[in-house]
């Protein structure tokens, strides 16, 4: 079938990707057109630990840092990135870095960047929403330290940062608890 666009009607072979496939023209999927879909799924851990090392090999990481190390770390805290949500995580780390004019990528600036995203410092919240993310991601803290099979606590925020106003992450499953400002 010929499309158009296209001066040939035999041996081409036409290839798209996309994470919006409803965002699609209907007229693409016509048959003759692109009448295949493939899902692929995200990331298992081995898949991201390939791609953080890719990633992180032209960095300068501190003295004290593994590559290797950081790389199977930040692979555990990133369950259901994507390569380009990867590539996105060290390239903040790096401007993390840069901004507090240190010589090289420490483990901090990558997991701050995993873990909460930056610091929203022009966020004004009301008081009473303060007052309920201070009781509210103390409270996950807790929760977490009693339940029996729950993974240690890695970090608490009621600082507003990336998308929500708090957070709380348990390191293993690299499950985080975000509150949106909506939720509140």
């Amino acid at each position: 079938m010929e499309m158009d666009g296209f001066n040939s009607t035999m041996n081409v072979i036409a290839l798209a990707g996309t994470n919006r496939p409803d965002v699609l023209d209907p007229a693409l999927m016509w048959p003759g057109c692109f009448d295949r879909q493939i899902y692929i799924g995200l990331l298992e851990i081995k898949g991201r630990l390939s791609i953080f090392r890719v990633h992180l090999h032209p960095l300068k990481l501190d003295e004290s840092l593994s590559k290797d190390a950081l790389a199977k770390k930040l692979a555990a805290l990133t369950p259901g990135f994507t390569g380009a949500d990867i590539s996105n995580v060290c390239n903040e780390a790096t401007l993390i870095t840069a901004r507090h004019l240190n010589p090289s990528v420490g483990e901090k600036q990558a997991i701050q960047r995993v873990t909460g995203g930056l610091e929203k410092k022009t966020q004004v919240l009301q008081p009473s929403e303060k007052m309920m993310v201070a009781y509210q991601e103390p409270g996950h803290a807790m929760v977490g330290w009693f339940l029996e099979r729950a993974d240690p606590l890695l970090k608490v925020s009621i600082v507003p940062q990336g998308k929500g106003l708090g957070y709380a992450q348990m390191p293993a499953q690299g499950a985080v608890s975000v509150h949106m400002g909506a939720a509140l």
